[in-house]
């Protein structure tokens, strides 16, 4: 069963030059369906809220489980946006840094290619990486740039 209720994480950090002052961790889906797709593919680390799990549990958990990374409080509350799916994402914003290149994810099982009944296993993410805003706007899922704002609104850039 798909979740249609998902939580997930957006770490930024700030300062490294006076060019770049604010810079936030996007993933990349895994898998082949996902392989030549950028603008739009982008997600904050995410996944379904468990039962008898809090949404911010949800987000903790699935950002160390599509990462490898712990995530720290304090937690900046950015709501919820629903996607074009119709899934609804809770999220919430952190500070802190990582090297992407580090990023190790779990893996999941898929059908692949579509109705063909083989399954293959693939990360879940198959990268991150840091982007400013500007160019995080250009590879978010739609759904989720107000989530860009919102993280804007709550640290005042």
């Amino acid at each position: 069963m798909r979740h249609r209720e998902s939580a997930g994480s957006l770490l930024y950090r700030r300062g490294l030059t006076a060019s770049v002052r604010l810079e936030v961790l996007l993933a990349h889906p895994g898998g082949p369906y996902w392989a030549d797709k950028d603008a739009g593919a982008w997600s904050i680390p995410k996944g379904g809220v468990d039962r008898g799990e809090t949404a911010l549990e949800a987000a903790i958990r699935e950002f160390r489980e599509e990462t490898g990374f712990d995530s720290s409080a304090p937690y900046l509350a950015l709501g919820s946006v629903v996607q074009r799916s119709g899934k609804t994402v809770h999220a919430w914003g952190f500070e802190g840094d990582c090297d992407p290149a580090a990023a190790c994810s779990n893996v999941t099982s898929t059908e692949w290619p579509p109705r063909s009944g083989r399954l293959i296993e693939i990360p879940e993410i198959d990268r991150v990486s840091f982007f400013t805003i500007d160019d995080a706007r250009r590879v978010i899922n739609v759904g989720q740039m107000t989530l860009l704002d919102r993280l804007l609104e709550k640290i005042g850039t």
